[in-house]
């Protein structure tokens, strides 16, 4: 019977790094954390635009980057790469919610969606008629979308912040809502806000798809052989006119949602290498160079447990919470107020008109779509979720945050009429926040009396 000598206690220097990744991984899986770091991020860039150094803020966005190689050479602003260039990933990840709520979360079935589609659609509809209505000049109206979409990272975050008390299908509510939200905005930015289609685009575009699809055919599951596919959509969308970004939702979408088919079941495999791993290191002489091909057979196997739309959300939904949305709030929240004038152009009108639509349209919507679909009997509400809590989403639906802003820079070509709307967002995110938060806090507080009725007569 072979002997093994027990471990040596590891450094104490690598303990405690140990211990701080652990932290640190432990604090990124936070929601309220992400919502943090994004509004962090606007007030950074609203500090920096007011600030004596805001020249410095807006010729660094103006900065030309180029991408080149051989004779062919394609440059554009920083701006534009964070806006028409990261927030593909971003839009990615869009894509891939979408899907995996399409396949088993709460747009499986018309019976799951009936509830947040008809709230979605509410808030959608509502928001914009306010808006129209304190706008009808034809150039101010283009903005009528800007208050129509809810920041996911933002709104979950905020209720993250309420804790336990709050029941989860209120979460799972506002989170089908703002996914259906994001459902909406894409097409809008699709159908309203592209430029007359290039057909020699669609061809472009069309050949990436079909990449996409051999490649899936084939079986090749590596993230990695999708990013020439990718970039051929992304440029050939970028040709026909239409928003860029809308490359991240079509992969998306063609993410898979069950595991790939292979000889042998993945956990099969684990298996059969782990008994290997364990006779290697019960050997008399162990022979570390045999173990590559059996460690990168793991590799594959580990990989294959998991179907790839949850795979490529795991492993993108971190760099975009905290990477691509704050730099794109660093980018795009900078309004200098010094800068803002509301008595030209009829910028006064589209600031409130953003503000309301969002602030009270949005709950309005909301709200008032669900109580109708539930009086005539379409849907009932999910279980522990009552009115109050119906409440508690429609306030935070207000918070039109990142799409809302980026709608703004697709609808306004004026400089003063786009900043008073992306103005218009930022009061409005900031005020629907602290409202929903508030009445939420007081639900909260409401059911945790429900709940113990004996601790709150005794305090």
């Amino acid at each position: 019977m072979k002997s093994h000598s027990s471990p040596s206690p590891l450094p104490r220097a690598q303990l405690l790094a140990e211990r701080a990744f652990s932290a640190i991984e432990r604090f990124m899986h936070v929601e309220a954390v992400s919502g943090i770091v994004l509004l962090t991020a606007a007030a950074l860039a609203l500090i920096w635009a007011n600030s004596p150094a805001s020249d410095s803020y807006h010729a660094l966005w103006h900065t030309p980057v180029s991408i080149s190689a051989g004779s062919y050479s394609i440059s554009h602003s920083l701006h534009f790469w964070i806006n028409d260039g990261l927030m593909t990933v971003f839009f990615l990840v869009v894509g891939v919610e979408i899907r995996r709520e399409i396949h088993e979360g709460a747009l499986a079935s018309v019976r799951l969606a009936s509830l947040p589609l008809a709230a979605a659609l509410g808030g959608v509809t509502v928001p914009a008629i306010i808006y129209a209505c304190l706008n009808s000049d034809p150039v101010h109206v283009k903005g009528w979308a800007v208050p129509t979409a809810t920041d996911i990272a933002f709104a979950v975050g905020v209720l993250a912040l309420l804790g336990r008390a709050i029941p989860s299908n209120v979460r799972v509510l506002l989170l089908a809502l703002a996914i259906i939200d994001d459902i909406v905005a894409v097409l809008i930015i699709a159908a309203f806000y592209g430029a007359g289609l290039d057909y020699t685009g669609l061809l472009i575009a069309a050949v990436g798809v079909l990449m996409v699809l051999g490649l899936q055919r084939m079986g090749i599951s590596n993230a990695f052989a999708y990013v020439v596919p990718g970039v051929v959509l992304w440029t050939g969308l970028l040709q026909t006119g239409a928003h860029p970004t809308l490359a991240g939702v079509v992969l998306g979408l063609m993410t898979p949602v069950l595991p790939r088919r292979g000889r042998e079941r993945p956990i099969d495999s684990v298996v059969e290498v782990v008994g290997d791993l364990r006779k290697h290191a019960n050997a008399a002489k162990p022979q570390p160079e045999a173990l590559a091909p059996r460690l990168k057979h793991l590799k594959r196997a580990q990989r294959e447990l998991m179907p790839p739309v949850s795979r490529v959300q795991n492993a993108l939904h971190p760099w975009v919470a905290f990477g691509v949305m704050p730099l794109f709030a660093l980018a795009n929240a900078g309004v200098t107020l010094g800068g803002v004038n509301l008595d030209l152009d009829g910028s006064q009108t589209v600031l409130l008109g953003v503000f309301l639509a969002l602030v009270v349209g949005k709950p309005i919507g909301v709200i008032a779509a669900s109580v109708l679909v539930v009086r005539l009997g379409w849907c009932r509400l999910p279980p522990h979720v009552t009115w109050p809590g119906v409440c508690v989403v429609g306030l935070l639906a207000g918070i039109g945050f990142t799409m809302s802003i980026f709608i703004a820079n697709l609808a306004f070509d004026n400089e003063n009429l786009l900043n008073a709307a992306k103005l218009g967002v930022l009061l409005a995110s900031v005020v629907a926040a602290v409202i929903g938060l508030s009445w939420g806090l007081l639900y909260a507080r409401r059911n945790r009396v429900a709940a113990n009725p004996e601790h709150a007569k005794g305090a």
